[in-house]
């Protein structure tokens, strides 16, 4: 039996009687890769921004860089940065609606693969915990490991429902604009020549071969024989029918997906137009859940009631996944640090620039201009200038 490729690729089995066909395969792929594209892009945006923010760390309410930031912030495991840490715990997440961190040896790994046992009074059981060609043998308590889940409706399934009608729409867009790219004709024969069997094969090669060619190429000319003539109902044009009406339909699919994640789609197809206010909203409804999903988890398990009494806990600063321009903040910088809310590090820490190691970098400075209602009307009845 034949191999047969488009079988094979629709998952259908060699014992299955009825064929694949090419419409089927076509409108596969396209589901297929239009779906993926749409629902990974925002996967893509979200991990990057998480990647982007930075995990600072607490002892005593001062913060501290020590082993817990550098697990955070620079190497999890021997195998993976941060970077690449953070990026594969959020495509588990939201592609499989649970993500799971086990520690072992000190390094943090997220599990490929694993079997959970839910219980309602007792901490849940994580078994056949795999991270890369590894299995782990042993079983993980709920309070040993991070588990993280979003929200309770698979957001997959939810957008994969909406790809089963769309794509087919797409599909049909694609195979009408191929449509109006073809040559289409009629061809009359003499009933009486058919009997002819000379005739009867020139027939079959100009219809099998002949049109076939003629249709497909830009310049061809039909060869005819007598008793065949040939007369054209529709020729190519590239007049009317363009591709603009299959990319919005595309857009439309990639809108609908980033809208489930709570993603401007300006920020998926490139828009510049309005960017700050979309990136003010993509940090507000996608990406600060997200980080509170993951900062919570973290100081319930490795942290605790008792530590964050102490002052000893962890946060996730999202100020630096947006860029910041030096000359265009200047006149904002100034204010934050003429009104004492910010030192000069602060600033040089969200700029991304290097620490001065001077105290007077830690100092915190106000203008003059700046007094208390007291103080001012003290002033006014003393006669001095405030």
């Amino acid at each position: 039996m034949a191999f047969n490729f488009f079988r094979w690729l629709s998952g259908k089995t060699a014992q299955e009687p009825e064929p694949v066909t090419f419409a089927e395969f076509f409108d596969l792929s396209t589901d297929l890769y239009i779906r993926e594209l749409a629902f990974q892009s925002c996967v893509n945006l979200a991990g990057n921004a998480l990647s982007k923010c930075e995990f600072k760390t607490y002892d005593g309410n001062v913060e501290k860089k020590g082993d817990e930031y550098y697990l955070w912030n620079v190497e999890p495991n021997q195998n993976q940065n941060s970077s690449a840490f953070l990026h594969k715990l959020v495509h588990q997440l939201f592609n499989n609606r649970t993500a799971l961190v086990v520690q072992y040896g000190g390094k943090l790994h997220v599990a490929d693969s694993f079997t959970r046992r839910e219980y309602a009074l007792y901490d849940d059981l994580f078994e056949q915990v795999t991270v890369g060609d590894f299995t782990f043998s042993q079983t993980f308590r709920q309070s040993d490991v991070l588990f993280f889940e979003v929200a309770s409706e698979d957001m997959r399934r939810l957008t994969n429902g909406l790809y089963l009608s769309y794509g087919k729409l797409i599909a049909y867009g694609i195979q009408s604009y191929q449509k109006s790219r073809g040559t289409k004709g009629a061809m009359s024969v003499n009933v009486q020549m058919m009997g002819n069997d000379e005739f009867k094969r020139r027939y079959e090669a100009i219809q099998n071969e002949g049109f076939k060619r003629f249709a497909n190429a830009d310049n061809a000319v039909l060869p005819l024989y007598e008793g065949m003539n040939f007369t054209e109902l529709a020729h190519k044009t590239y007049s009317q029918d363009t591709t603009r009406d299959i990319r919005s339909m595309i857009d439309d699919v990639t809108d609908f997906t980033a809208r489930a994640f709570g993603i401007p789609p300006a920020l998926l197809d490139g828009s510049v137009q309005d960017v700050g206010a979309a990136t003010d909203q993509f940090l507000t409804f996608c990406v600060d859940p997200l980080v509170d999903n993951i900062q919570e988890e973290i100081m319930r398990k490795r942290y605790g009631r008792q530590a964050l009494a102490r002052g000893d806990y962890i946060r996730i600063d999202t100020s630096s996944i947006k860029h910041i321009d030096l000359l265009s903040a200047s006149p904002n910088i100034d204010k934050l640090v003429s009104s004492g809310v910010v030192c000069i590090n602060d600033i040089r820490a969200l700029l991304g620039q290097p620490l001065i190691l001077e105290p007077w970098a830690y100092s915190h400075f106000m203008t003059k201009n700046y007094a208390t209602v007291a103080e001012l009307l003290k002033a006014l009845e003393g006669g001095e200038t405030a």
